[in-house]
């Protein structure tokens, strides 16, 4: 191969590889995050991503929706809205920099909540605390990339940086509610025992309200089931008292 030949050949090599890397780099770029949507929790419940990023919200157990609450996404940013699903998935693509939290419609009562920073934080949900549920602080977010639900990252969504966890070791304000009502059978199950109290249709009786606090405090029921087997509990007590 004469060396002009040679030349040839190096340079079109050289251009094929710059080329080469020239598609590469978008491919990655494209990777679209997931967010898992559980029996009551958002897992990452923290995602830092960078704008036009896709994130894609999947179910993964039950009924949920992914909900941007619309006072506290960036001014130039856009709420976002699943509606309730029950299985597949929702995808938005953030495009304004700043902070965006939300919370699943079912389930913003018992703290089913996420942020999502994108780019920098900044926004209106950096003014105040998260109305339901608890949040990783926004820079614990961008600096951890994703703080999944049960980690034991620091930082908090709270002005004054307190920490906000759950039983779990992380966040999230649904594993918390959860063990604390397992506690608090568990308590009153030993308590029960010990003073030697009550009648035999009540033992029954406590035993299950001990065994829903349970199945609940494992995410096995949602709430709306948990409160209403509850409330029959509750009423078939009242009506062996009378």
């Amino acid at each position: 191969m004469t060396d002009y030949s040679r030349r040839q050949f190096l340079g079109a090599l050289g251009a094929g590889t710059v080329a080469s890397a020239g598609f590469t780099q978008p491919v990655a770029a494209q990777e679209t995050p997931v967010v898992k949507m559980g029996n009551n929790y958002f897992d990452p419940i923290g995602l830092h991503v960078e704008p036009g990023t896709t994130v894609r919200f999947e179910i993964a157990a039950g009924a949920h929706s992914a909900t941007a609450y619309p006072d506290r996404v960036p001014a130039d940013g856009t709420a976002f809205d699943s509606g309730t699903i029950s299985q597949g998935s929702f995808e938005h693509t953030f495009e304004a920099p700043g902070t965006y939290d939300y919370y699943c419609i079912p389930h913003k009562t018992v703290g089913m909540v996420g942020r999502i920073v994108v780019g920098s934080p900044g926004g209106p949900a950096e003014d105040s605390p998260i109305p339901d549920g608890e949040v990783p602080d926004s820079e614990t977010i961008v600096q951890n990339g994703a703080v999944a639900i049960g980690s034991d990252v620091e930082g908090s969504g709270s002005p004054d940086g307190g920490m906000m966890g759950g039983s779990r070791g992380g966040w999230g304000g649904v594993p918390f509610i959860g063990g604390a009502l397992g506690m608090l059978g568990l308590i009153g199950g030993l308590l029960y025992w010990a003073l030697g109290r009550g009648d035999a249709p009540s033992r029954s009786n406590t035993s299950a309200m001990e065994t829903l606090q349970r199945r609940y405090a494992r995410g096995e029921i949602d709430e709306e089931e948990f409160q209403q087997r509850r409330e029959r509990l509750e009423d078939r007590q009242d009506d062996r008292s009378l």
